[in-house]
């Protein structure tokens, strides 16, 4: 008796780029807020919960049925953090809950940078980019932590910084990624580990 196999070719597009797009101009506009710039309003907000949001939770689903465990990971979780960061500044708003305590606030940022610093790890077998985003993304949760439990603005201002660079440098890993494709070469270089 024969043995037939049947291969399926996966012809998806790469979800990576959505992703890492959604992730990295949602948070320099956030940060734009963190140095000053101007006051959290319907902008972010609307980034936060549409395309830093549900775009990333969509870019994660994606990555589950090409079997990407680590960027289904990421940019579901991601996408949640933002929503549930949609959901503290407007749920106080709405008379259902008060705003969150500093205590509880401090320890919120400290989680999503422990749990960043775990997806900074896998990095380090995938691409020196992705090495920098989490890095830096890592370094931004802790420093909004502390300058959420000093109340010291020259750490804000710091935290702000570092979050502006590290969605720049998401913007650019998920634009390298579109332009490589296109292009069928390396035109802008992500580094990438083996």
């Amino acid at each position: 008796m024969e043995n037939n196999k049947t291969q399926l070719i996966d012809a998806t597009a790469n979800p990576a780029p959505l992703g890492l797009l959604a992730f990295g101009m949602t948070t320099v506009l956030l940060n734009l807020h963190n140095i000053g710039l101007f006051k959290i309003d319907a902008i972010i907000l609307g980034m936060g919960i549409f395309y830093g949001g549900l775009a990333q939770v969509i870019a994660g689903i994606m990555e589950w049925k090409k079997g990407n465990t680590f960027a289904t990971t990421a940019f579901t979780s991601y996408g949640f953090f933002w929503l549930s960061f949609a959901a503290l500044v407007l749920l106080p708003k709405t008379g259902l809950t008060t705003a969150p305590e500093n205590a509880s606030l401090v320890s919120y940022l400290v989680m999503w940078g422990i749990f960043t610093g775990a997806l900074f790890v896998g990095t380090l077998k995938i691409s020196k980019a992705l090495q920098f985003v989490f890095a830096s993304l890592t370094i931004l949760f802790f420093l909004l932590a502390l300058g959420d439990y000093t109340h010291n603005d020259t750490i804000g201002f710091i935290a702000g910084s570092v979050g502006i660079i590290c969605g720049f440098s998401a913007i650019y890993t998920g634009m390298a990624q579109v332009i490589n494709e296109l292009y069928k070469k390396v035109i802008l270089p992500i580094g990438p580990i083996g």
